[in-house]
Parts: structure tokens; sequence; C-alpha cells
């Protein structure tokens, strides 16, 4: 199953909103896909193009409701969640599907007591005056999440919404989940969770200083800190990384502590191929190809080196000759 970019998806008009308010008439009588997104995955992008479709017979919108924070984060406060997609990466990967409206509702204490019936014709019917709504069949909702879809389509009938519930998506025979595309990357499978996906995994973040020891050994990289609770395999990735808006570059990353010097804090160090500019302070993205090997302790730093030198030729021939699924970067 190939990810399709659709033409012209990347509209003007294309709206965040996030307020809990009524949403201003412009944005009443769309469909909506509803979830958490996490992954924006070939299930989620399904749910999405069910909605366009659907959208497009009725002359309207199509749209998508998530929340932030992850229900878990909230209902477990303190606890390391591996997010695939954060808001500012949802939000791009929505552009790309062609999604015309993102409804980002705060999910706090009142949303969770919220009951099934409230949810439906308060918050979708009322606040967001959706015309239609689209969900998987594993969707629940509502205080205690006593909402099925079953339920959901009886309260949208009720207030004179359609409802669509989209069966779970397999590719290649192997159902696609946002757990299992979380696991793969946990085991360094980086081809899988692309495959599960439909484009290159990414992340998104700042470069920050580091301790120049990259630059030192003949290996200068571009220092990025994930969120904590990235889930990624500590070890060595091809990656390719946009440095700026349409200047895509290949390159080799390390993740993890760096155990041949200081066992640190987890750091993103991708090492740009053929690239010499400060970056310093500004936002990259990179996005993961392939992995090489796992994260190693080496008796010195001039062995340390020569498995570097190693890891970038490995790198290269692996994405010159890289194909697979699509990029969203740049």
């Amino acid at each position: 199953m190939a990810l399709m970019i659709r033409p012209g998806a990347v509209a003007p008009g294309f709206t965040i909103y996030r307020s809990d308010d009524a949403a201003p008439a412009e944005l009443r009588g769309a469909v909506v896909a509803i979830g958490n997104f996490d992954g924006m995955h070939h299930g989620h992008r399904r749910l999405i193009d069910v909605a366009h479709d659907e959208a497009g017979r009725r002359g309207t919108q199509g749209g998508m409701l998530t929340f932030d924070p992850h229900p878990r984060a909230f209902f477990q406060p303190g606890a390391l969640l591996f997010r695939l997609t954060p808001e500012p990466a949802k939000e791009k990967i929505a552009r790309a599907f062609g999604v015309d409206i993102v409804f980002v509702r705060r999910f706090d204490a009142a949303l969770a007591a919220t009951t099934a019936e409230g949810f439906v014709s308060d918050i979708l019917a009322g606040q967001l005056g959706a015309s239609g709504l689209v969900v998987g069949d594993n969707f629940h909702f509502g205080r205690g999440r006593q909402g099925t879809p079953a339920i959901l389509a009886e309260l949208a009938a009720r207030a004179g919404l359609s409802c669509t519930i989209v069966p779970a998506v397999e590719v290649e025979s192997e159902a696609v989940s946002s757990s299992r595309i979380r696991a793969a990357l946990a085991d360094g499978e980086v081809s899988t969770a692309n495959r599960l996906l439909g484009y290159r995994w990414f992340v998104q973040g700042e470069v920050v200083h580091g301790d120049k020891r990259g630059r030192e050994l003949g290996f200068p990289t571009a220092n990025l800190r994930l969120d904590p609770g990235c889930g990624l395999r500590h070890g060595i990735y091809a990656v390719r990384i946009a440095v700026a808006p349409g200047d895509v570059r290949d390159g080799v990353a390390s993740f993890g502590r760096r155990p041949t010097f200081d066992d640190g804090a987890p750091l993103l160090e991708p090492f740009i191929f053929d690239f010499d500019g400060d970056l310093y302070g500004r936002a990259l993205e990179v996005e993961f190809v392939a992995w090489i090997r796992g994260e190693e302790r080496f008796a010195s730093a001039d062995a340390l080196v020569q498995r570097m030198q190693q890891d970038a030729r490995e790198a290269r021939d692996v994405l010159a000759a890289t194909g697979g699924p699509p990029s969203l970067i740049g």
C-alpha cells in the first residue's frame, strides 16, 4: 500500500483550530475524522481519506479532531510517553494528507468527565458543528471510555450527523497500529516502522550546543535533544536531514548516550555529508531511513573514528539505493 500525496493537497485554506469555543461559521459543517492520530499511519490516513471523500460529495470541508495532551499523558502524569508525532509533526503531515481543518481539543479533566452522549451532542455537533463523523472500528470515547463505535453511530443519528466506521487497515497482512510502530522503532526496525507509517518516520528539533567532541573527531554533528519519552533504539542510523525548506541532505546519525565517553543523556547527533555551515539554534527535521548498528563502547577514540568512517560509508551506500516509502521532510 503506497502513500500518495494528493495533488494540490496543501491548500491556502488549511486551518488549525485550537479553541474549545464554538467553531466559527466558516469551519462548521465539516466531515471530521476523530482519533489521537499518533503516528499518522496508514490506518489514520484511511480515516482522513474517507472523511475527505465524503466531504467532497457534500461540497464541504474534510477535517480531523485530535487531542492535546495525549489522553494517556493526562491519565498517567509523569509517565514517559513515546509520541510518534508530536503536534507540529502531526500538523505538517495533515497538510500533506490534504486535511482542510485540524481541530485540536484540549484533553483535560472536563473532557475526561464528558459522557459519550455529551461528547457527541455538545462537542461534535454543538461546538464543532460537524456534519459527519469518521472513526476506526476500535474507537472508544466518553467518560470511562463508555462509548463504542456502535454507540457513536446511534448518538450521531440522533444528532443528525452521518457516521462511518472504518475497519482496521493491514499492510502486507500485518495490522497497522501506533503501538506496533513504537515497538518496531524500539527494536531499531526502521524499515518496518516506515512501511506501516507509509512514509519515513521523522523527528523535529532545534540544534543545541554539545561538547564539540564530534568536531574534534572529524565528524561535526548537529545535536538535537529529543523528547525524554522517545523510545527509539540507541544506535546508528542512515538518515536524511532537512536543513532548510527545500534543502534535504544525506547523513548518518547516532542516537544514544555516547558510552565511549560519558554515558550522558540521550542525544540525536546527525552528521550531514558534504555540509559546512553553522546550524546552532536552527530547527531541523531528521528522517530515519535505515538501521546500521547498535550503540557500542569502544576501547579508544581512534577505534571509534574507524567505525564511524565505516558507518558513514554504509549510510552513503544505503541512501544511494533507497526507495521505499516517501519522504515528508523539507
